[in-house]
């Protein structure tokens, strides 16, 4: 194993193949993951004014994460509320998040994973003792996000991509 403690998070809107890659790499380079789905946010609050399906419900959501991790032992599922995270303006405030992750994985993280070159500058200053560990940017594995399902018209090409 390359580390010892590891961290994947997000909103998981919907829970989808990409998101099980990134879970199966942090899983095979860690003794420990936590795979943290983050809930109550203001993008997920945006996003259900849009888009009410079922499939992107909290609980189904939260169920999606325990059957994945369940498939590996070292992989830890938690889940955190972060409805009063807010900045001034509304928007999601990651840094009032932070003590909420802290509070669950402790001072000590070796790796933080991420498909997204942009999360650099906040895991650096939130997990300064952790690596950013970048999985499939390009996406050439599973080509495929959680916005481009929540646009797909049709179920079945939906749960194509989702796990």
């Amino acid at each position: 194993m390359k580390y010892k403690i590891g961290m994947y998070g997000g909103k998981f809107m919907p829970f989808h193949k990409g998101h099980r890659y990134c879970v199966e790499t942090a899983s095979n380079e860690c003794e420990k993951v936590y795979v943290i789905l983050f809930y109550g946010g203001a993008d997920e609050i945006e996003i259900l004014k849009n888009n009410n399906s079922n499939y992107l419900s909290v609980e189904i959501r939260k169920q999606k994460v325990i059957e994945l991790t369940s498939n590996y032992p070292n992989a830890i599922p938690i889940f955190i509320d972060v409805t009063n995270c807010r900045l001034d303006n509304g928007k999601e405030d990651w840094d009032a998040e932070t003590p909420l992750v802290r509070n669950v994985v402790g001072d000590t993280l070796n790796a933080v994973y991420s498909s997204e070159e942009s999360y650099g500058d906040y895991f650096s200053r939130a997990y300064p003792e952790a690596v950013h560990r970048l999985v499939d940017v390009k996406r050439k594995h599973y080509p495929i996000s959680g916005t481009m399902i929540r646009n797909m018209k049709r179920k079945e090409e939906r749960e194509e991509w989702m796990v």
